[in-house]
């Protein structure tokens, strides 16, 4: 713990310059006391470190001392810090050491692609989650990666939506998933390859036995898996089309309430509808009629459903229904 807060204290002095007890202190959560022992370890180890006193002081390295990390262009250094996620590493229990290798770059950097990566971090921000979901709280999320990067099995106790609900599965988990703010686990149950929300896992044991380390295939790409299985969901989903008759605000407003398939297919088959101006026809994919139902009434009067029938009775009835709770 110590050694790495030494060489925190000196990437913060390599990153930042000068700094006073009190800064380096609040910065590594420590006492100022414990920064002039720090600091005079460091002293001793030949480190070209030097403090001055006064309102102006503070600790700082020799000019010249720092270690340059060759072989980044601009870009790619941006890209490095623009790829870094702070929520996810901290729920992976990686949030400190995010944090530490991010400095440690940054010191290592000539002083223009630092500057750059800096700017970086202060314009651009990547929000994983929906904007009315929070994402998971997933309190075993940490054990499930651990797991994945020492490649050993875990005991769970699974809740799943079929009876019964809930099951005991010994994992092998090969990967996690991050997906709209939802954690999954790629795992080998069994034989056969699965995906878990890890926060329907309710229990959690590491197993610890010689039995309990497991080979993960060589020819196993989560990327590959895990785009085949957004496809076949994807596929799984859609249950039949709809045609349906759309005003120009219903169109414009399609891609705030609508999924990106519906989209693409009104562009797609739209057609100008000849008994309404401006409106257009057009053929889209549902998931089922409960489904769509809800959809198409998030657009009000800018949409009707055409077919299928059962369908368009469901929505006159949810109208008929809202117009005599409003008195019309």
């Amino acid at each position: 713990m110590r050694a790495s807060r030494l060489v925190s204290l000196l990437l913060l002095l390599q990153t930042r310059g000068r700094m006073t007890a009190h800064q380096l202190a609040e910065e590594l959560e420590v006492s100022v006391r414990t920064i002039y022992r720090d600091v005079e370890s460091l002293h001793e180890a030949g480190i070209p470190l030097y403090g001055d006193a006064g309102p102006a002081g503070g600790y700082q390295l020799l000019a010249g001392y720092r270690t340059r990390l060759t072989g980044l262009s601009a870009n790619e250094a941006e890209a490095m810090f623009l790829a870094a996620l702070p929520g996810p590493a901290a729920e992976l229990g990686l949030g400190s050491v995010m944090a530490a290798a991010q400095l440690k770059v940054k010191a290592a950097l000539p002083p223009e692609l630092a500057d750059r990566s800096g700017r970086i971090q202060e314009r651009f921000l990547l929000d994983a989650p929906g904007w009315y979901d929070d994402g998971d709280t997933s309190p075993f999320l940490p054990a499930v990666a651990e797991a994945v990067w020492n490649q050993r099995r875990i005991r769970v106790l699974y809740r799943r939506w079929t009876e019964p609900t809930e099951v005991e599965r010994t994992l092998a988990p090969y990967g996690i998933v991050l997906k709209t703010g939802k954690w999954y686990t790629v795992a080998e149950s069994a034989g056969r390859t699965n995906t878990y929300r890890v926060n329907q896992i309710l229990e959690l044991t590491a197993l610890e036995d010689d039995d309990s380390c497991f080979e993960r295939p060589e020819d196993f790409d989560l990327t590959a898996y895990w785009a085949r299985q957004v496809a076949e969901f994807r596929t799984r989903l859609i249950q039949g089309d709809a045609l349906i008759r759309l005003s120009p605000a219903g169109r414009q407003r399609l891609a705030e309430v609508m999924a990106a398939d519906v989209v693409k297919a009104v562009e797609a088959t739209a057609e100008d509808d000849h008994e309404r101006a401006g409106w257009v026809k057009a053929t889209v994919p549902i998931e089922s009629l409960t489904h769509a139902h809800g959809q198409f009434l998030a657009l009000g009067a800018e949409v009707e459903v055409l077919a299928p029938e059962p369908l368009r009775e469901r929505i006159a009835e949810t109208a008929a229904g809202l117009a005599k709770m409003y008195g019309f």
